[in-house]
């Protein structure tokens, strides 16, 4: 018996150690096992280079989880700890709540973005990308924790920016660029590559630089002479895809890798054939101005450049007058150009007269003469004399026995050595300061400051330009159609002023519209306007297309100044269409400046037929008492409110209220600014009238516009 139990006893024993050693087996296993996805996990959150965070939002306390290198055995260890939520760039703000909000009521499974934040509070902003999701709910569902990961990507934003930059000056640039192999054949070249020489890109990777040596002889291979030559320029005459030789000016370069060895070569070429050409004609050009016989503007550097040497050797002062006449277009305009030419020579004597003749005075060309002054004893001389120029234009300019006309200059003034040290820019900051006297209201004279900046400058040439823009037929229109949600069809379309000149391409109508109110050019654009406008609607009507309306802009110097009703009339008479089919735009400002000069010419055009709309409603400052003393026909809501709505419950509000309000007051609604089908039908269902925007069609030429009526189906229903 006692034998049994003792047996039994052992087999327990024996059977609890082992129990003991397989738990132990598989502890230990658990926990190299745990040990292992804690160094994996190490291992991959310090190579990643991103940063686990935890976000409590009932607490709004925020945990910070990352690697970083210590004494463990990986050299690597992991840190938690509590940080207070980072301040974010106002500018992202907006993004960053959207899409938080987004991911919070369900819409996105995912909480992604990338925002600016100043971690440190000084001031120093830092890209960081955000990766994150709920990973916790309370009893109701709603979210409690959020976790992701966190990345700074600034650098990688920078280093995108500058390739982006790079790239984008590149292709920009007017000069020719290619890139050449260590045999001098080309690897890339640039737009202005293909532009300048006739070849493609295509046409031109993997064939030898040679292929634009003007002969065979190698005349322009100094490349291929000498290929390890680091910098190399000069003018070479090169021949074009269609044989044509033209000169170019060639930067070389080489580009060394580490050895010291050339590898690379980058090409600038510039084609200076017009350039040359010009020069060899001005050396035949006269000196003197045919029509005043003032010097002209290469005698005037040449004796602006002397002056300068020895104003710079005898330590004295030179003045440059750059001189304007107001408003001189106008005397050509009313009185013909031959007269102008007289004003002109009575103005080149009377300015000669008043300087002196130890002065130069010379004429660049139009109504602009420079005066270079010499042996000024001090910059205030300059001033007189420009006070005496002015003074000397108060009499009236004798043109003949039977004519006079008063006329003023404009002047500005810029010294040496002063303001600058090199003729070109003495003249350049003298036109500037002109351009400033200008703007201070014409007949004074302006001295260069710094503060004088390059907008000043581009706001000054871009007012010069406008001068004959007309002439130079440099304007177009773009027509943007109206669709009536009412009848399921296009019923008008808005003509937009657009202004493309050569030099600057094209100039946006918020630059070059208040310059031509400030300058009066306005009068004679808003006319050119108004007849393009109606030409355009008296085609698409001998084309086909009927019962259509067109919208025109007014400026509110057309509506102060002149007859507005008796030009309408007499362009609706020389083009043939119905008063009832054109329409004037004005924005809510305009009518409001004056309030009771507005009405009585908008009833002198409703009288004619003419309908008439407040543009950008609600945007300015009318009062809705005067709305009743204008004879209005059509209320145009401004795309600002259009674009929020299915978004923003107050546009939607504010939107609504104005189609009411405007039907009340027996007006056709018009929303502006249409980009989404939501938006059409929240327009749609609140009755307003009339919609335009790209989801109808983006402005357009005449053509392309005659050509979207023609469709049948132009928009979607």
């Amino acid at each position: 018996m006692t034998a049994a139990l003792l047996a039994l006893a052992g087999g327990l024993m024996v059977a609890v150690l082992i129990l003991l050693w397989r738990w132990r087996t598989s502890h230990l296993k658990q926990h190299d096992a745990l040990q292992a996805r804690e160094e994996h996990l190490t291992v991959a959150l310090w190579g990643s280079g991103e940063q686990f965070w935890d976000f409590d939002l009932a607490r709004r306390e925020l945990h910070l989880l990352h690697a970083d290198e210590s004494g463990s055995e990986l050299g690597l260890a992991v840190t938690t700890r509590q940080a207070s939520l980072p301040l974010v760039h106002p500018h992202d703000r907006a993004s960053l709540r959207r899409r938080l909000r987004a991911h919070l009521r369900g819409h996105e499974p995912l909480f992604t973005t990338e925002h600016r934040v100043d971690p440190d509070g000084d001031g120093n902003w830092v890209w960081i990308r955000i990766h994150g999701r709920t990973v916790e709910r309370d009893h109701r569902g709603r979210p409690r924790r959020l976790a992701g990961t966190a990345r700074d990507t600034t650098a990688n934003r920078h280093a995108d920016a500058e390739r982006r930059i790079a790239s984008e000056v590149l292709r920009s640039m007017s000069e020719a660029v290619a890139v050449l192999d260590r045999e001098l054949h080309f690897v890339a070249v640039n737009p202005a590559f293909s532009q300048i020489t006739g070849y493609s890109d295509v046409e031109a990777l993997g064939r030898p630089f040679a292929m634009l040596d003007s002969d065979g002889e190698g005349r322009g291979g100094s490349l291929s002479r000498d290929p390890n030559r680091q910098h190399w320029q000069g003018n070479v005459w090169m021949t074009r895809r269609d044989g044509e030789e033209i000169l170019c000016h060639v930067k070389h370069n080489g580009i060394p890798d580490a050895g010291g060895e050339v590898n690379f070569h980058v090409v600038v070429l510039s084609d200076i054939t017009e350039q040359k050409r010009a020069e060899q004609e001005l050396r035949y050009l006269a000196n003197y101005d045919a029509l005043t016989s003032l010097p002209n503007r290469s005698l005037l550097s040449e004796r602006l450049a002397r002056a300068i040497v020895r104003a710079r050797r005898e330590g004295g002062h030179v003045a440059v007058l750059f001189l304007d006449l107001d408003r001189f277009k106008d005397v050509n305009d009313s009185l013909g150009h031959a007269t102008g030419d007289r004003v002109l020579r009575a103005a080149a004597e009377r300015v000669q007269h008043a300087v002196g003749p130890q002065h130069t005075v010379a004429r660049l060309g139009g109504d602009e003469f420079t005066v270079v002054l010499e042996g000024l004893a001090t910059p205030g001389e300059a001033e007189d004399v420009a006070r005496r120029v002015i003074e000397s234009f108060s009499l009236p300019l004798v043109l003949d026995e039977h004519h006079e006309i008063t006329v003023s200059p404009s002047i500005g003034i810029s010294l040496f050595p002063d303001h600058a040290q090199v003729p070109t820019e003495l003249l350049k900051h003298a036109d500037t300061a002109m351009y400033q006297a200008k703007a201070a209201g014409r007949r004074t004279w302006e001295v260069y400051s710094a503060s004088m900046d390059e907008a000043t400058r581009r706001r000054a040439t871009l007012a010069g330009l406008l001068r004959r823009v007309v002439e130079r037929q440099e304007l177009t229109l773009a027509y943007q159609p109206r669709y009536s949600l009412h009848e399921g069809r296009v019923v008008g379309a808005e003509a937009l002023l657009r202004w493309n000149n050569p030099e600057f391409g094209s100039i946006p109508p918020d630059h070059f519209i208040p310059l031509a109110e400030d300058t009066g050019l306005i009068m004679e654009i808003g006319e050119w306007v108004l007849k393009e406008a109606c030409t355009t609607l008296r085609q698409w009507h001998e084309a086909g297309i009927e019962g259509m309306r067109m919208s025109v802009n007014v400026s509110p110097v057309q509506l102060m100044r002149g007859d507005l009703a008796a030009t309408l009339a007499r362009i609706l008479a020389e083009t043939g269409v119905a008063s009832g089919q054109l329409e004037l735009e004005l924005t809510e400002s305009a009518i409001m400046a004056n309030v009771g000069r507005s009405a009585s010419v908008l009833h002198a055009c409703r009288v004619l037929g003419v309908g008439v709309a407040v543009d950008d409603f609600g945007t300015g400052y009318s009062s809705l008492a005067y709305l009743k003393r204008l004879p209005l026909t059509t209320l145009k809501i401004d795309q600002e409110f259009v674009g929020d709505l299915t978004r923003d419950p107050d546009d939607e509000a504010i939107t609504s209220t104005v189609i009411a309000m405007g039907h009340s007051l027996q007006l056709t609604v018009v929303a502006e600014g249409v980009e989404t089908a939501g938006q059409l039908q929240f327009l749609r269902d609140h009755g307003c009238d009339e919609v335009q925007g790209h989801y109808i069609a983006a402005a357009m030429d005449r053509d392309a516009c005659l050509a979207f009526l023609s469709r049948p189906a132009a928009v979607p229903a």
